[in-house]
């Protein structure tokens, strides 16, 4: 399962100082589904401002069976 979940929260973003209620929600989803959140190997943000007055953020998230082989191979290309 993967995807832009439009959810700020510290579990998976460094810079963001707060748990938000909408991961418990998206957390509970995956795990009824056997998935579990798969950091990627490179963490960076996945979304970047428009303006110096936002900040970038980590918004796009993959989640696999944690017994699968490429349990945490995922990997960013911010370049493209």
């Amino acid at each position: 399962m993967t995807g832009n979940f439009n959810i700020r929260d510290s579990d998976w973003d460094p810079y963001v100082h707060y748990h938000s209620i909408h991961t418990d929600d998206l957390l509970i989803i995956a795990d009824s589904l056997g998935l579990e959140f798969s950091p990627p190997l490179n963490p960076g943000p996945t979304r970047y401002a428009d303006n110096s007055q936002d900040s970038n953020s980590i918004l796009d998230l993959v989640f696999i069976p944690s017994d699968n082989i490429e349990f945490s191979k995922n990997i960013l290309h911010p370049e493209i």
